[in-house]
């Protein structure tokens, strides 16, 4: 597998870090990467998901979801059983994970639950009032010039 040096790309855009962080991330990740616990990113609405992991044999208290740096961590940590138990097949995988989502700007976690062995994260973009596109009323010229005031020197 080729490897792609980004230093380049640091050196010569400012306020582009994250395109090349993303990049960055995905040209390093492996192709034989973990898969364990499967999991489902759904589209729910315009500006909302819905993250479906597959968590059979885990309790609520046995998951955690941390976000933290634009990033949201899923850990499960199952608690040592004090009953000794003989199993003929063991085919549930109850071993302990981590998975990460990076998030987009704006995106933050809603509410999580966890039924049928499923933990559901619902996430939703907000952009805040500042970065919305604002129409701007285009005035005719007659009008405009009615309107200037003359300007005075401060100084």
């Amino acid at each position: 597998m080729r490897n792609f040096d980004l230093t380049p790309l640091y050196r010569a855009t400012v306020g582009f870090d994250q395109i090349a962080d993303l990049m960055d991330r995905a040209l390093s990740s492996d192709v034989g990467q973990n898969t364990y616990p499967p999991y489902n990113i759904e589209k729910t609405a315009d500006d909302a998901w819905r993250i479906s992991i597959a968590v059979a044999g885990f309790a609520e208290n046995d998951l955690a979801i941390e976000v933290k740096d634009r990033s949201l961590q899923v850990t499960a940590r199952k608690a040592e059983d004090d009953t000794e138990r003989k199993f003929l097949h063991r085919g549930i995988a109850t071993r302990a994970f981590e998975r990460r989502f990076h998030l987009a700007d704006h995106v933050r976690v809603t509410g999580a639950s966890h039924e049928n062995g499923m933990l559901h994260i619902d996430l939703v973009r907000e952009v805040p009032e500042a970065l919305k596109p604002r129409r701007i009323k285009i005035a005719s010229a007659g009008k405009t010039a009615a309107n200037l005031v003359e300007a005075k020197s401060v100084n």
